[in-house]
């Protein structure tokens, strides 16, 4: 048995203390476990926590530019970029700016163009990147992105998959 003053720490952790993080609105939504259930299903229709938590593909064009970079080193940052992001549909680059394009997979628009203007940050240090500026990115759905292409307006294909120069 241990012996200290009440609400005084385990010996040997110090002054760390353990907090908890109370569960969001939404915990457990989808998983009945007891009678509850029914209340929650009654106050939340299937299909809109179905449609809440599906995610869906986006076509994403991200261009960057900044100063004048070697073409050796630019290519080997975006092979790099391709290596560490397997989704990596194409890059087009000069010795001043790179277009990526790719498909990212997010609940709705606002979550794929946040992953996106993260990515070129993200993996500037680990794929040495240029240090280049974010200057455009299109994000649109895959239906649109297959529209666009049936009807010849679209977004043409850059180059075959890989890295290539403008």
């Amino acid at each position: 048995m241990r012996r200290a003053r009440p609400g005084a720490p385990p010996r040997g952790t110090g002054s760390r203390a353990l907090t908890s993080v109370g569960a969001g609105s939404d915990f457990g939504a989808g998983l009945p476990t007891d009678s509850n259930s029914d209340r929650a299903t009654e106050q939340e229709p299937m299909a809109a926590r179905e449609e809440r938590t599906q995610s869906r593909l986006w076509h994403i064009t991200l261009s960057v530019s900044g100063s004048e970079i070697p073409l050796k080193e630019v290519r080997r940052g975006l092979e790099q970029l391709a290596h560490d992001h397997p989704f990596l549909l194409t890059s087009r680059y000069a010795n001043d700016h790179a277009e990526i394009r790719y498909w990212e997979e997010a609940r709705d628009l606002h979550d794929a163009a946040a992953v996106a203007l993260r990515l070129w940050g993200e993996h500037r240090s680990s794929a040495r990147l240029p240090p280049w500026e974010i200057v455009g990115l299109e994000v649109i759905d895959r239906e649109t992105y297959h529209l666009r292409i049936a009807e010849g307006y679209g977004p043409p294909p850059a180059a075959p998959v890989g890295v290539h120069p403008y």
